[in-house]
């Protein structure tokens, strides 16, 4: 007997048959490139904005370090979701036929 995670897992592949695709070498290069390249980017987001939280929070101006703590949690988000909307474009790229 199946578990429901198997069934669901069954239902997924049937739904999209490129999902499961294995990746090519250069795929798995390229995406780790993604990961590293926006990793630094949300890395110098957070250390310009943390270092103008520190600041405003240092002189009193709360209203203006809770917008800048937004700002912060929006770009990380916003990073984020291009990071994987860059890694989805890479793993639905059809591998070359092999000669």
């Amino acid at each position: 007997m199946k578990s429901a995670y198997e069934l669901a897992m069954e239902r997924l592949r049937a739904s999209d048959p490129d999902a499961g695709a294995p990746l090519t070498n250069e795929q798995k290069a390229r995406l780790a490139d993604i990961e590293r390249v926006y990793q630094g980017r949300i890395a110098e987001r957070e250390i310009f904005l943390r270092k103008q939280l520190e600041d405003l929070l240092a002189a009193g101006n709360q209203e203006e370090a809770e917008k800048v703590q937004r700002q912060l949690t929006g770009e990380k988000v916003r990073l984020a979701e291009e990071k994987e909307a860059e890694k989805d474009k890479v793993r639905r790229e059809k591998a070359p036929p092999s000669a």
